[in-house]
C-alpha cells in the first residue's frame, strides 16, 4: 500500500493544526509589522485555511483541530465505490441516497466540529441547501475508509463527534488493519456497540439499514 504524501500547507507542515490560528505565513509582528493573529479563533483558522487548500484537497475540523489531507489513492477510492454499490442495490428503503463529501456539523470537544464523512446515508433531500455544512440529524449512516494518513482520526478522534450527533451506525473500514467495525446505539460522546469483523466477511448492519456487506468484494 502506497505511504500518503506528506501534506503541506502554506506556513504548515503536518497533517494537525492547532489552534488558534497564529503566523500563518512563518513571520512575526517582531520582524516584520505583521500583525498578530493569535487572539483569532480555531473558527476562523479553519475558515482561512480551507479557502487557501487546493482544490479536492479535504479539510476538517475534528475535536478542536484543524487537518488537511491531501485527495485520497485509488485503492481507498475502490473500496468507497464498491460501499457505494453494494448500499445502493441492498438499501431496503429506496428513498435513501448516498453522499460522498458531503460536510457534516457534528458536536466537537468544546466547539462545532466539521467533518466530511468517505459517505453518509440519509433520506433524498436532507442536504437540499446551499449551505456548505450541513446539520447532521437525518443522517442513518456514516462510513470511513482507512488511509495511512486518516486512519488514527478515523479510528479514535470522529467516533466522537459522530457519536454526539446521534448518528445511528458509523462504519469503519479499516484497510490497515484489514477489519471493518460496525459502530452503533449512540451514547454520550461514544457508541455502546462496536462489532468487529474481519475483511473478507459478511457484515452484518444494524437497523435502519438491515443488511449484509459483504467485505469479500473490497
Amino acid at each position: 500500500m502506497a505511504t500518503a504524501e506528506p501534506i503541506i500547507m502554506p506556513g504548515y507542515q503536518g497533517e494537525a493544526i492547532h489552534g488558534p490560528y497564529d503566523d500563518p505565513d512563518g513571520d512575526s509582528d517582531a520582524d516584520g509589522g505583521v500583525s498578530d493573529n493569535s487572539d483569532s479563533s480555531v473558527a476562523t483558522a479553519f475558515e482561512r485555511i480551507s479557502a487557501a487548500a487546493p482544490r479536492g484537497w479535504r479539510v476538517e475540523l475534528i475535536e478542536g483541530e484543524i487537518y488537511v489531507t491531501p485527495p485520497a489513492n485509488g485503492e481507498h477510492e475502490e473500496f468507497v465505490s464498491e460501499l457505494v454499490d453494494q448500499v445502493t442495490d441492498r438499501r431496503p428503503d429506496r428513498s435513501l441516497r448516498n453522499y460522498t463529501g458531503i460536510g457534516l456539523n457534528v458536536p466537537g470537544a468544546s466547539d462545532t466540529g466539521h467533518v466530511v464523512p468517505d459517505l453518509a446515508v440519509a433520506p433524498k433531500g436532507s442536504f437540499d441547501s446551499a449551505e456548505e455544512w450541513h446539520d447532521p440529524s437525518a443522517v442513518l449512516l456514516v462510513a470511513e475508509v482507512t488511509s495511512d494518513s486518516t486512519a488514527v482520526r478515523d479510528r479514535e478522534k470522529k467516533i466522537h463527534g459522530y457519536a454526539r450527533a446521534g448518528i445511528p451506525v458509523y462504519l469503519l473500514i479499516d484497510r490497515e488493519e484489514a477489519e471493518v467495525t460496525v459502530y452503533s446505539e449512540p451514547s454520550g460522546d461514544d457508541y455502546a456497540q462496536g462489532a468487529k469483523h474481519k475483511l473478507g466477511l459478511a457484515v452484518p448492519l444494524p437497523e435502519p439499514l438491515g443488511f449484509e456487506l459483504d467485505t469479500g468484494e473490497f
